[in-house]
């Protein structure tokens, strides 16, 4: 059998017929390929460009608010604050606006100083009572006197380091509280995965 094309060259078998529509076929697909293979680089290009575009007006707009943004200033002064609790214990408190403190500083301090005069004025009563102990007789007077004037002399002193404690933590806390003064250091903490009303996970925690 003798078949003829439309531009007039035979085919002389079916099987010459098959391998001219299959090279055809294998010659469009390949082509098609090119084609969308061009076309997704064109489009890469143009998504690179395009994110080039957006980072650099994220830059921009970084930049300009660096330079619109006004400096931290302080509220409070840590120096003005050590100085007020250095010369009266709680003034530095009082300055923080840490108004419950002043009265804890102060009802320990008065405790200790009230204990300080008490032991002193009980120190000094049995030095002179031992004192008067001491005769040519008896020269090294009575020891019972003795061990307790000295009980009560370190007792007075022991006093004075709880005070002189106290006056030091007084300080230091006026010079922190000043530092934190402008944050947030309140005892609830709220903790929400998303800021609409519906919020998947809202827990609270309070120390």
């Amino acid at each position: 059998m003798n078949y003829r094309l439309k531009f007039g060259k035979p085919v002389k078998s079916i099987l010459q017929l098959q391998d001219a529509f299959f090279i055809c076929v294998i010659l469009l697909s390949m082509l098609c390929q090119s084609g969308l293979k061009a076309q997704d680089s064109s489009e890469h290009h143009d998504a690179f460009e395009r994110t080039g575009l957006i980072m650099n007006a994220l830059e921009d707009s970084l930049k300009s608010r660096d330079t619109i943004d006004v400096p931290f200033v302080m509220t409070r002064s840590p120096l003005k604050a050590v100085l007020y609790s250095m010369a009266l214990p709680g003034l530095g408190q009082l300055y923080n606006k840490s108004y419950w403190k002043i009265p804890v500083i102060w009802a320990f301090g008065g405790y200790f100083i009230y204990e300080i005069v008490n032991n002193n004025n009980k120190y000094l009563d049995y030095k002179d009572a031992y004192l008067r102990s001491q005769t040519p007789y008896n020269p090294t007077g009575d020891q019972r006197l003795k061990t307790i004037r000295d009980f009560y002399r370190d007792q007075r002193d022991q006093f004075y380091l709880y005070a002189a404690l106290v006056y030091m933590i007084n300080i230091f806390d006026a010079y922190v509280d000043a530092h934190l003064f402008d944050f947030d250091v309140s005892d609830k903490m709220r903790v929400g995965l998303f800021k609409d009303s519906k919020k998947l996970i809202n827990f609270k925690l309070d120390f």
